[in-house]
Parts: structure tokens; sequence; C-alpha cells
């Protein structure tokens, strides 16, 4: 399978997240919706890992990587923490699009300090991202 398809398959279950959440949130804390959404996502993780062997290569993982993963994993947590507060305050219709303003920020800092390439075509596309987004959300 392609990026494209994995790309496709991760936006569709992050779809289905959002929907689940927003349903799944009412009348539970915030915080509390978070942690037991994480403890669920620890558990099928290593399940996968266990079951594909790849558990073996933890030993072979560099103290940058593994740094580098754990600042990420907390990132993680920290985004879905405020993901859900607003998912519990808002719209799912609302709130999705300015999640996904990430794709926007991602391809600023990945311009800004993994010196990938930023293309017209890329700008545009940010640009017409961040208005959809806002037109969505305010409609």
């Amino acid at each position: 399978m392609s990026w494209l398809i994995y790309a496709l398959l991760g936006a569709f279950f992050a779809a289905v997240t959002a929907i689940l959440a927003k349903i799944g949130i009412k009348d539970v804390d915030s915080n509390l919706a978070t942690a037991i959404r994480s403890i669920v996502i620890v558990i099928f993780a290593w399940a996968i890992v266990f079951f594909q062997g790849t558990y073996k290569d933890i030993s072979f993982l560099s103290k940058f990587s593994l740094t580098f993963l754990i600042l990420s994993g907390i990132a993680t947590g920290i985004s879905w923490l405020f993901y859900f507060k607003a998912l519990q305050m808002g719209n799912a219709s609302q709130v999705s699009p300015i999640d996904k303003l990430s794709l926007v920020i991602t391809i600023f800092l990945a311009f800004l300090i993994l010196k990938e390439k930023v293309t017209l075509g890329v700008i545009v596309g940010a640009l017409l991202m961040s208005v959809g987004a806002i037109l969505v959300t305010f409609k």
C-alpha cells in the first residue's frame, strides 16, 4: 500500500475519532476522557508491537530517537487534552476544522525546522486550508 492510502485511512479514522469522542465525552470530564482514550491507545499499540515481534527492536533505539519520540508523545498528550476540552465545549464540525489547522502549522514548521521545500503551490494550498477551516468553523 502506498503512503497516500495510509494517509487517507488515517484521515478517515481521525474523523471517526472526533465523532465517537464527541458522543462519548457527554457528561465526562475532558481530562478523564483523554486518559481513558490514552490507555486504550497504549494497549492497542503495544498489542500490535508484540504481535509483529518488533518489541525486540527497542534496545536498538538511539537516545536521540528516544528523546524525540518522548517529546512527540508529550506534545500529543497536550494536543489531546486541548482537543478534548474544545470538543466538549464546541461542535465537532467546528472544533475539527480548527484542529486541522495543524496541517498548516506542520507545513510551516517543516519548512523552518526540517528545511523542507515549500513551493508556491504549497503556500497557496496552506492558505486555502486555512480559509476553508475558518469558513467551515464560523459558517
